[in-house]
């Protein structure tokens, strides 16, 4: 077995690269999907010697599989959002410690303890729905934090003016955290001028809003907040582990979690540094499910591990997904 620890306390590239084959080891033997996966594409865990030649698994799997390395039972079950009639992704999770420490440590890693913020939330279209892992990220955030105004806003938007300028003035550190059409409704009625808040963007229009390039979207939260950067948060409901920016697009991971890119056209292909192609991401934290996952996000990845996220591709795009019928 796996000490769970050892994955939150990596301090070299070296001890990721043994851990993470020691997961690979593990999750060939006990991950049934993901076993098949790999006798599928002829790879053996002993034929893998580096990162490089772990076979990753296409995200929609989750979509159609229980993919699981792990015979405890399920303590949550985290569902993506998806459009009425959808497949939605399920990442079953079966050690929910694991979950608290990988976004509690990682959160952390980048901004401090998380009991020095004052916690706001505007994430409608995850709240009105059942199993977001985001949800139960932001609400343990909120439990930790020490300050009684920390909590989730979805109508009461003149009551998140008033808290938030009221907090900001004080010198308060605080983390706005919203979804980006929730957070351009804000702005758009009404006008702010912060000093001492992190505004913290997770992505997407959810079908609310048009879609909008990530320059154009930050230019106008910076311009509605009146701050010079807007942060984001990377993350799925297919991982355990979240990726930071401070501004500008530019994501760093934590030291338990590192991107590739692969070749859009041959998917066992790795690129190199800063090669644009289709984001393959190691999450060491996902012991009990897949650590290796290649995802719909297409991006670049730069030498010192940071990287972008560049668009999305189609699912017709994606390569390996047809070698295991459904």
């Amino acid at each position: 077995m796996i000490d769970h620890t050892s994955i939150f306390n990596i301090s070299s590239q070296v001890e990721f690269e043994d851990l993470a084959l020691k997961i690979f080891k593990f999750q060939f033997e006990n991950n049934r999907v993901y076993r098949s996966f790999c006798d599928l594409l002829y790879i053996h865990y002993s034929d893998v010697k580096n990162i490089h030649q772990i076979p990753f698994l296409p995200i929609q799997f989750f979509k159609t599989h229980n993919v699981v390395s792990s015979n405890n039972p399920v303590e949550a079950t985290f569902t993506s959002s998806g459009t009425t009639g959808s497949i939605t992704s399920k990442h079953h999770v079966t050690d929910l410690d694991i979950y608290k420490t990988s976004f509690s440590k990682g959160f952390e890693s980048f901004y401090g303890n998380i009991q020095d913020y004052t916690i706001l939330a505007i994430l409608p279209s995850y709240l009105e729905r059942e199993g977001s892992s985001l949800i139960y990220m932001v609400e343990d955030m909120i439990s930790q934090s020490k300050y009684k105004e920390s909590g989730f806003y979805l109508n009461n938007i003149s009551e998140l003016k008033d808290t938030l300028t009221g907090l900001d003035s004080q010198g308060r550190k605080v983390l706005l955290i919203g979804v980006s059409f929730a957070l351009l409704d804000l702005v758009e009625t009404f006008q702010f001028h912060l000093k001492n808040t992190i505004i913290m963007e997770t992505g997407g229009m959810k079908g609310r809003r048009k879609e909008l390039i990530r320059d154009e979207l930050h230019k106008k939260l910076k311009a509605g907040f009146g701050v010079e950067t807007i942060h984001s948060e990377y993350g799925m409901t297919e991982l355990l582990s979240q990726a930071y920016s401070k501004g500008n697009g530019v994501f760093h991971c934590p030291k338990w979690m590192r991107l590739l890119t692969r070749d859009t056209e041959d998917a066992l292909s790795i690129l190199p540094i800063e090669k644009t192609g289709g984001i393959n991401i190691i999450d060491l934290a996902n012991i009990n499910s897949c650590s290796f996952i290649a995802t719909q996000d297409l991006g670049k990845v730069y030498k010192d591990g940071s990287f972008e996220v560049i668009g999305r591709f189609d699912d017709s795009d994606i390569r390996g997904c047809n070698l295991m019928v459904i």
